[in-house]
């Protein structure tokens, strides 16, 4: 199984790779946008909606929140806004890991499924095509969401014991955040000399991204509990599903852009 999810995980980083780099932005942006609603297909999977009907359906209104939310940034509110209001909404996910398990109305499930991939494509989108190092910054944040699961998986692998929510997801622990936030923080470091920040600056603001990915990892954690699923999907061997594989960057992703935006490297 180790073997491979690192076979599966070296492709798909190469073919982003590609994407990101070779490729035009509108087309990252496009890839971007068919990865999230992927992952609303599966969300829909946590509404017992099984034929693809009712899953396309609610595709489309997640298309639908994507392309307001665009709007929103656009034309009436400041980015940074909704960035905030994703935040809140990702410290009351935590009161939900929490506070798990507890009875979920379908419809409270599906519109926490919005609230999980919109703001992630808002922040990720605008910044690969608003901010002038929209790029680097995306491989940066990709690259540090990486590194604090591959920390985290190492480490609570080799030495963890503290369990950090066993009845959302029972097999992370204390150590294993330890291990991941710390790897992030090293990936930061050099970071930090790439886009020449000063890092007591840049540091804290990556080890908080890191913090938060753990966050959006258990809540889709919770939703796949509460429908009795291992893994969202089965796309990705040894990886399981989209959702699987980008539950840390929707909580990190409004964090990160939002930080960059106090920085100032958009300037």
């Amino acid at each position: 199984m180790l073997r491979q999810r690192i076979v599966t995980g070296v492709v798909l980083v190469l073919l982003l790779l590609v994407v990101i780099l070779a490729l035009p932005r509108a087309w990252t942006v496009a890839l971007l946008s068919l990865l999230l609603l992927g992952g609303a297909w599966e969300w829909a999977g946590f509404l017992d909606l099984r034929r693809w009907f009712g899953r396309a359906s609610y595709v489309l209104v997640v298309v639908a929140a994507m392309l307001f939310a665009w709007w929103l940034a656009a034309e009436v509110v400041p980015l940074e806004a909704l960035l905030w209001a994703a935040l809140t909404w990702w410290m009351l996910a935590l009161a939900m890991v929490i506070r798990f398990p507890f009875p979920m109305h379908t419809v409270a499930v599906a519109a926490c499924g919005i609230l999980v991939l919109v703001p992630a494509w808002l922040a990720l989108a605008r910044l690969d095509l608003v901010m002038p190092l929209g790029r680097e910054l995306l491989l940066f944040v990709l690259g540090v969401i990486w590194a604090a699961d591959i920390g985290a998986y190492f480490t609570g692998r080799a030495i963890g014991r503290l369990k950090l929510a066993p009845r959302v997801s029972p097999n992370k622990t204390w150590e294993g955040v330890a291990g991941g936030i710390a790897a992030a923080a090293a990936f930061s470091i050099a970071g930090a000399a790439w886009f020449d920040l000063p890092l007591a600056a840049f540091l804290p603001l990556c080890v908080a991204v890191a913090g938060i990915s753990v966050i959006g990892d258990l809540t889709v954690s919770m939703f796949k509990r509460r429908s009795g699923l291992k893994d969202s999907g089965h796309l990705f061997p040894g990886h399981g599903g989209l959702l699987d594989r980008m539950d840390s960057i929707t909580a990190a992703a409004p964090a990160f852009v939002l930080g960059v935006s106090w920085l100032g490297i958009e300037a």
